[in-house]
């Protein structure tokens, strides 16, 4: 049997503005429209779907393996965007970057409050 994930829906209040944070600091295309959605491709063929809510959004949590040489990259996007990140989950280790599992990984928030985290190596050595 073969299970992959194929795409998951993001709530947010402005789907434009949420998608287009995610590709600009990921470096990524583009987001396009398909239905009520607008859609962000990652390299591994999942899509992040947004789609517009007027509903209370519970903050989800979406994590991005980016090579070792796109971290600088993205983290200077993050830095330039003086966004706050942290090393932790818990938000709790403020303007710090973490080495688990001798990667780095850092979290900061989307404009809904969605906790990203980009890592350069998978947790738990896998």
């Amino acid at each position: 049997m073969s299970v992959q994930l194929n795409h998951t829906i993001v709530s947010c209040r402005d789907q434009q503005r949420s998608a287009t944070f995610l590709t600009k600091i990921l470096g990524l295309p583009a987001p396009k429209p398909f239905g009520p959605f607008l859609v962000v491709e990652l390299s591994n063929g999942v899509s992040l779907d947004f789609y517009e809510t007027h509903k209370e959004i519970a903050s989800q949590h979406y994590a991005f393996l980016i090579g070792e040489d796109d971290f600088d990259s993205i983290f200077g996007r993050i830095r330039e965007q003086g966004l706050e990140y942290w090393a932790d989950p818990g938000q709790h280790r403020a303007d710090e970057i973490n080495h688990r599992d001798g990667g780095r990984g850092v979290y900061f928030e989307d404009p809904d409050g969605h906790l990203l985290e980009i890592i350069t190596r998978p947790y738990g050595g896998g």
